[in-house]
């Protein structure tokens, strides 16, 4: 089975991932796309991060009803900060048949070089790349595959404002996160 690997600190999860992971997975080959909830993303500080166990819940609520979606808490028990070729390398021993690809947006190829073991990701993975707003960078490459997607330019620091100023997040996140978060008080 081909997986597609969709990593994020989903602080919180809202329309934008849901339709760049459907396009991934109904617009491609791979068979499912596993939200992998980061724990600790090396380039952003922790303070900033719900607990790690309500951005999966809300992960977990947000794909309920879609059969080729699944959360994935893989990070939860590794070490930290999480490395993305850590996680890929022990999901690959754990699920030998199954081929992992990585689902990154545009504007991480940027900075993709200062990833650890970037090119070990490359050779054995692959990426497949989702445009995102104001980034028109490519890079040539035979494992670089460039998926057309809507441009998705919601925020989850948007959102987490509009939350914390009692302002309205309909259509910006699923009905069953919104009260996940109404009812736990986050981001208040």
């Amino acid at each position: 089975m081909k997986i597609g690997l969709f990593f994020g600190s989903f602080n919180p999860i809202h329309i934008g991932h849901l339709i760049i992971a459907n396009v991934m997975q109904d617009q491609t080959e791979l068979d499912e796309v596993w939200f992998v909830v980061s724990p600790q993303n090396p380039f952003k500080t922790k303070k900033s991060l719900l607990h790690e166990f309500d951005r999966l819940r809300m992960v977990e609520l947000a794909i309920a009803d879609h059969f080729h979606f699944k959360a994935s808490d893989v990070e939860f028990h590794m070490p930290r900060p999480s490395y993305t070729i850590d996680t890929l390398t022990y999901l690959s021993e754990k699920y030998p048949k199954h081929e992992f690809k990585l689902i990154i947006g545009s504007d991480n190829l940027t900075h993709f070089h200062k990833w650890k073991n970037h090119d070990l990701i490359l050779d054995r993975y692959g990426l497949y790349v989702y445009p995102r707003p104001g980034d028109h960078q490519t890079f040539d490459h035979p494992k670089i595959k460039y998926i057309a997607a809507p441009m998705m330019d919601i925020s989850a620091t948007f959102i987490r404002k509009a939350i914390k100023n009692q302002k309205s997040t309909r259509y910006l996140i699923p009905e069953s996160v919104d009260e996940y978060i109404k009812d736990k008080k986050l981001f208040v």
